[in-house]
């Protein structure tokens, strides 16, 4: 039975299985490179097998999730080379977005992106993770709207979504919330301007703290296991 098929309860409930599964993983309580094991999983979130197998299935689509024969699941890891690969794709895609927003930009596009950072706010303050990353790729997918191009929006989408485990660590942590909610308010603020080169720039460098940030800890996972295996 499809998904579509499927009675509304039951259907919200495999979705809510997948939500608190992405949540786990985007938010770093299972490490890049964990192993999801179902019977674990059957038990964190007290679901079914089928649930938990349609969960994995879903999250493998979004680049969040890998299984491999022989392997089972695993939370999507990358190397140091791959991120750099990534990130650079991003940045670019990025630059030319925001450098292609007209500006001063629309009033409409400003306030909607001052609603926007308002519930982000709310959101921090209130420590809602999954609100927090719902509103913040709002946000950034609302800002390169302005650049008139859909099919360039959509594949900046499909990267943010590649850099999902990289990036939505640092929504739960402090300094980064901070740092990332100051950018969009200065974003908001060149939006009313004539500068499209400082808006370039401070979007592409506005990715720059979760790329560091998950190179680290990549890193540092790595230099535990050879500690281990050295011991």
């Amino acid at each position: 039975m499809s998904e579509a098929s499927l009675p509304a309860s039951r259907a919200d409930e495999q979705a809510e299985v997948q939500r608190r599964l992405e949540d786990d993983i985007i938010f770093g309580r299972f490490a890049p490179g964990s192993r999801l094991v179902e019977d674990t999983l059957m038990a964190r979130y007290g679901a079914s097998r089928h649930y938990i197998r349609q969960a994995l299935v879903q999250l493998e689509r979004t680049g969040v999730v890998r299984r491999e024969k022989n392997v089972g699941a695993t939370v999507c890891s990358y190397s140091a080379e791959e991120v750099q690969q990534i990130y650079a794709v991003r940045e670019m895609l990025t630059r030319q977005a925001a450098l292609m927003i007209p500006l001063p930009a629309p009033p409409e596009l400003i306030a909607h992106l001052k609603d926007i950072q308002a519930d982000y706010c709310r959101h921090a303050d209130a420590g809602n993770l999954r609100g927090i990353h719902e509103t913040n790729d709002l946000f950034h997918l609302t800002l390169f709207s302005g650049c008139g191009n859909p099919y360039l929006v959509r594949t900046l989408q499909d990267y943010m979504g590649y850099t999902l485990p990289m990036r939505a660590k640092n929504l739960a942590d402090h300094a980064g919330l901070q740092l990332s909610r100051r950018q969009h308010d200065i974003m908001i603020e060149l939006l009313g301007g004539t500068d499209s080169w400082a808006l370039a720039q401070l979007c592409v460098d506005h990715m720059q703290y979760s790329k560091a940030d998950y190179l680290a800890r990549t890193a540092g996972t790595a230099a535990s296991g050879r500690l281990a295996i050295a011991d």
